[in-house]
């Protein structure tokens, strides 16, 4: 499957058939154990990234090892600062709970989300796992998800594939394209030059993506919100090779336009209208700057009864199936299961990368603002749609000593997951060193200012 799959990949983001020759996969079958084909989907989106990333002409080979596979999709287990683990990414409140009917997940990673969360169960700031199970018992999973939400907090009812594709927001993500592609807008080509990225991105999906861009040469600004703080942990894994800079863009108006001026891509992932008042909808950026490669990312997809909601790659399992298809104890009573990694989160971001990159090129070869939109529940109805097996294959575990490295960092050594895949044979690298959190300014470097 993996070798059609990738094709199939290729296509669909419309890569050159020829090119596909240039990729080579080894290493073992199954290197992530999971009903779905997952270590075949993590091979064929970083086999594309790999692809789009040296469609030069140049006839550079490429390839990616299943094992390094393993390693990149589940980066940030890998996370070392001096050393030391920065412990669980997940909050002890963000986990399956049960409630009347059947199971919620809930996301609590995030403060403002931990606290919408308690005042939706009436329980005071600091209560904890146990007082949160207790309280949402009573609640019917549904019921609870819809009050979250409501109150801006993050939770998904768990439910069957068959339960999820009777509603109005399973019928509108199986609707989604796994990446969907429009022109927004005549434009001339632009010139061609290391690309410019501005990224407007949080958690996983988005920073893999720009993360990505800037492993394989591209000029990254990542913005954060002052009053809304990326998790360090987070923060040291997805910053590496870009600037971090924190803007507030209700207020930092001219800076925003000067950084959008000097994009050649712009990557957003928040939830679809969000950023709209800041003049960042994509149709609004097509009109003031042409030519500007534009990506969205976001959880549920632009269309739907969900298209507003806040969500995660943990979400979208429960939600949609997956959890209840890798549930490993079929008594109802023991919560569902989950992918072997972030599948939806890693996969999407490396979608996202390769898709900019073929957009980037064909706007500098054909002219137009082109436009790409990725969904988590669109990548999540495609591995769904995939063939699985009725128990999972064994995996070996996975020596991740060859995959790993040290980078310098303001204060200290990050011990990261490196890039995945080769480059005619060379192992990719992290750019360094590893910028500290929104320490700079919210511009295009001196060296970037050029066109």
């Amino acid at each position: 499957m993996r070798d059609e799959l990738t094709r199939q990949v290729w296509e669909l983001l419309g890569g050159a058939p020829e090119d596909l020759r240039r990729l080579t996969i080894t290493g073992p079958p199954t290197t992530l154990t999971s009903r779905f084909p997952v270590t075949d989907v993590g091979a064929a989106v970083v086999g594309a990234a790999l692809l789009a990333a040296t469609a030069d002409g140049r006839g550079r080979a490429v390839g990616i090892d299943t094992r390094q596979l393993a390693v990149a999709m589940r980066s940030e287990r890998y996370l070392r600062r001096d050393g030391a683990s920065p412990g669980d990414p997940f909050d002890p409140l963000s986990a399956f709970h049960r409630t009347a009917d059947g199971w919620l997940r809930l996301h609590a990673n995030y403060p403002w989300h931990r606290a919408a969360a308690r005042r939706v169960l009436g329980l005071p700031d600091g209560a904890g796992p146990g007082d949160v199970a207790a309280a949402a018992r009573h609640w019917r999973a549904e019921e609870l998800e819809s009050a979250v939400h409501e109150n801006g907090g993050v939770a998904a009812a768990v439910r069957t594939e068959q339960r999820w594709s009777a509603t109005a927001a399973g019928a509108a993500a199986r609707a989604l394209p796994l990446v969907g592609t429009r022109n927004l807008g005549d434009a001339a080509p632009r010139q061609a030059r290391r690309p410019r990225v501005l990224d407007l991105t949080r958690v996983i999906a988005g920073p893999v993506a720009t993360r990505t861009l800037a492993a394989h040469g591209a000029e990254v600004v990542r913005l954060d919100a002052p009053d809304r703080p990326e998790l360090p942990a987070q923060a040291w894994e997805t910053l590496t090779g870009k600037h971090s800079a924190l803007l507030d863009l209700a207020t930092g108006a001219d800076r925003l336009e000067a950084l959008l001026a000097g994009a050649d891509v712009v990557v957003t992932g928040y939830r679809p209208h969000a950023l709209d008042r800041f003049g960042l909808a994509p149709e609004t950026l097509a009109q003031r700057f042409p030519g500007l490669v534009v990506v969205t990312l976001s959880a549920w997809g632009g269309t739907g009864p969900w298209a507003g909601r806040r969500g995660f790659d943990s979400l979208v399992q429960a939600a949609c199936g997956i959890g209840e298809t890798e549930r490993r104890d079929p008594d109802p009573a023991c919560p569902p299961g989950a992918l072997p990694a972030q599948v939806l989160d890693h996969s999407t971001g490396y979608l996202g990368a390769a898709a900019a990159l073929l957009a980037l090129a064909r706007q500098r070869r054909d002219g137009g603002t082109p436009h790409v939109e990725l969904a988590l529940t669109a990548t999540a109805s495609w591995l769904q749609s995939l063939p699985r097996t009725a128990e999972p294959p064994a995996a070996e575990e996975v020596d991740a000593s060859p995959w790993i490295g040290d980078v310098p960092a303001a204060d200290g050594v990050l011990t990261l997951a490196s890039p995945p895949g080769t480059v005619d044979g060379e192992g990719l690298r992290w750019p360094g060193p590893a910028p500290a959190y929104g320490a700079a300014p919210a511009t295009w470097p001196p060296d970037a200012q050029a066109p």
